[in-house]
């Protein structure tokens, strides 16, 4: 049995071709996505029936600070790293581990000076010093080994899964143990605090290479200067990605601030969790690929086709499931947030089956459309979002996001995308047919149940759940005999990419 085991774990290791190694990739990506969301919704369930809304209010405004500051000073380091040619960056990460120290402190300084300002311009001096105990954390981000590059840069995902459910799991016992403990605002500070401690040790258990301190002009030069174009696609994603959350806390309350702030997360999580995995083993895969456009065309339709089939059901399901999982499962006080969960779905489905051309972009030296596309969101969203906000509260923020997304933001990225790879956007769009027309089906057929039913919402939400999927499935089986979808060679290319 234990010979078994440890040869099934060896043929996932990922190895041979580009495509069964981007396989076998994905496979460890999406153990690690799995492990590491499951933990944090499982940890956030069990927080909601320990704390109040407020309390995730409070730490909303500390981690937009944290988040904000970091996101400001993010040189694409790693992402200069991941896209450069050579499969050997050892003569870099020095100067990486410098970087990344000196970063480190300056947030952390920056932090505490400014934490009670930020405090006060969203009127909760509470928040103070949740800010300066969560500065601690891109200090000692700054001090984990560099070599942790290489499980991306070399698709070794297997040691990712370890590195980061290591640091989720941490986080969880962290988190339930303090809040049954101590109900407070603290459990969730302490939580994210033990995250980065434990992938900062395990970042030097799982790979070999000891930094130094070194800098070097050249080499920071070379890394800044592919990385100036990730860092404005890293203010601009900041921007308006959680701008409107620093809206609602300021213009409404934290109270409000916690409801957005969850229905945001769990109407996002599953949808942009299934494109997250597919970029990020695209992004090193499309970069192996930049010289091919015919093969890069490909794969972008490809993954574009897997995606959009698991991104539709999770987005509309999640939409379908809103009212009767929230009363369950998170307690009728957080009811306020279950018609913007619902509206948020839609903005989760957009997100995904868009979020993997950013991976196009950067890996054929585009990354100042990320940035180009993301300030014209941002200047939409601004327009808009302050007088629906004023009109419907968190539903009108809502609406703004998903709104900006319909029009402009998806026939664009759709055009930009289309155009690198030289192929017709018509193509693109294709691929979001099928899944949507299935999807539908699944929605109106259950939508129908939940009202003809007279069941309590854990009764309803334990019926929705498979049914949905029965019906998605048996509807997308018949569109693929029907019209030679094309699912199902994706399927057969995933389950032959795990042959070694």
């Amino acid at each position: 049995m234990r010979d078994r085991l440890r040869e099934l774990i060896n043929g996932l290791i990922p190895t041979g071709s580009v495509v069964q190694r981007t396989v076998k990739s994905g496979i460890w990506v999406s153990a690690t996505k799995a492990a590491v969301r499951l933990s944090q919704v499982l940890m956030l369930v069990v927080l909601a029936r320990l704390l109040a809304p407020r309390d995730f209010g409070l730490m909303g405004i500390a981690l937009l600070t944290l988040s904000a500051t970091r996101r400001f000073t993010d040189i694409g380091i790693n992402a200069a790293l991941i896209q450069d040619s050579d499969t050997d960056v050892d003569r870099y990460l020095n100067t990486t581990w410098s970087l990344e120290i000196a970063r480190g402190f300056l947030l952390f300084g920056g932090l505490f000076v400014a934490a009670p300002y930020i405090a006060g311009f969203f009127d909760e001096p509470q928040a103070t010093s949740l800010i300066r105990v969560l500065g601690l954390i891109p200090l000692l981000y700054g001090v984990r080994n560099p070599g942790v590059v290489y499980f991306e840069k070399d698709l070794s995902f297997h040691k990712d899964f370890i590195f980061k459910s290591g640091g989720s799991l941490a986080q969880f016992v962290v988190g339930v143990g303090y809040a049954v403990y101590s109900p407070t605002v603290w459990a969730l500070v302490f939580a994210t605090v033990s995250k980065t401690l434990v992938k900062l040790v395990l970042s030097y258990v799982l790979h070999g290479y000891r930094p130094w301190p070194a800098f070097e002009l050249d080499v920071a030069r070379k890394l800044i200067d592919y990385g100036k174009w990730i860092t404005g696609a890293s203010i601009v994603s900041f921007i308006y990605s959680e701008g409107d959350d620093a809206f609602v806390g300021w213009f409404l309350s934290a109270t409000a601030l916690g409801f957005y702030q969850y229905a945001y997360r769990l109407a996002d999580l599953p949808a942009s969790e299934v494109s997250g995995v597919i970029s990020k083993i695209t992004f090193p895969a499309y970069s192996r690929l930049q010289n091919d456009i015919d093969d890069l065309r490909a794969a972008l339709l490809q993954t574009t086709r897997l995606t959009a089939f698991m991104a539709f059901p999770l987005s509309f399901g999640i939409a379908l499931v809103a009212p009767s999982f929230v009363p369950a499962v998170l307690g009728p006080e957080w009811n306020p947030m279950i018609v913007a969960m619902q509206i948020l779905a839609m903005y989760g489905l957009f997100h995904a089956i868009t979020r993997n051309f950013g991976a196009v972009w950067k890996a054929l030296g585009r990354p100042d459309y990320i940035v180009k596309t993301g300030l014209l969101r941002i200047v939409c969203i601004a327009v808009l979002i302050w007088p629906a906000t004023a009109r419907w509260g968190i539903e009108g923020t809502a609406l703004v996001v998903v709104g900006v997304y319909v029009f402009p933001m998806l026939p664009i990225d759709v055009y930009l995308a289309a155009q690198l790879v030289e192929a017709r956007p018509a193509q693109i769009y294709s691929e979001y047919a099928y899944p949507f027309i299935a999807a539908s089906v699944m929605f109106v057929t259950l939508r129908y149940v939940a009202f003809a039913t007279d069941l309590s919402s854990l009764g309803e939400f334990v019926l929705l759940v498979p049914a949905g999927a029965v019906i998605y499935l048996a509807v997308a089986f018949l569109l693929e005999r029907r019209f030679d979808w094309g699912i199902q060679h994706n399927l057969r290319t995933i389950r032959d990419g795990m042959k070694s």
